[in-house]
């Protein structure tokens, strides 16, 4: 059975390295970046201009037509809201597949760190983007209220597996993603 595989976490944990590398150890895995899906839809370095609905409808019709032809989806994705987590198993399960919940996680002052080194490292536009807009919003209080949501939606949903992310540690957080995966999972309601 397809899976829809969330992966969770703060900005710069690693979700878009880790997804990355899933799809190029399981031939066939759609890694749906949406952060690079983003940077193909014109607007996105203008605040005004509102691009995530033109990016989740083309996030939704990707996945449909990877997951009905029988093949998994890595989505790296931040969401600290249990709707829209659920949202995403709808979608796995309105296609057939299964639906898979792993957050990355490092303790919440490493992971402000992490993302202010990653946007210290990068000349990635998106990347730089992203920043500001963090800065422009709080900064490290908008990182640590993103942390805390986080934590509630897996204190909401049991099912969700936390894979520990450490600083540097790519190899061994994959090993324990990969782990985690091999799991059953659920088909959903049928």
């Amino acid at each position: 059975m397809a899976r829809l595989i969330h992966l969770n976490g703060l900005p710069g944990i690693g979700k878009s390295t880790l997804s990355a590398l899933y799809a190029d150890r399981n031939p066939g895995t759609l890694n749906l970046d949406v952060d690079a899906l983003h940077r193909l839809v014109g607007g996105w370095q203008d605040e005004e201009t509102d691009t995530w609905p033109v990016v989740w409808s083309l996030v939704r019709a990707m996945a449909k037509t990877h997951l009905e032809g029988g093949r998994d989806v890595v989505l790296p994705q931040y969401h600290a809201k249990v709707d829209e987590v659920i949202e995403l198993e709808k979608l796995a399960h309105q296609h057939g597949a299964g639906f898979r919940e792993v957050v990355l996680l490092d303790d919440r002052e490493a992971a402000i760190a992490r993302f202010d080194r990653r946007a210290q490292e990068s000349d990635d536009p998106w990347i730089r983007h992203h920043h500001r807009l963090i800065e422009l919003g709080g900064g490290h209080v908008v990182l640590a209220t993103m942390y805390d949501n986080l934590m509630e939606v897996v204190r909401q949903r049991p099912g969700t597996v936390v894979v520990p992310s450490a600083v540097g540690a790519v190899q061994e957080t994959y090993e324990l993603l990969a782990d985690a995966l091999r799991e059953p999972v659920s088909p959903g309601p049928s």
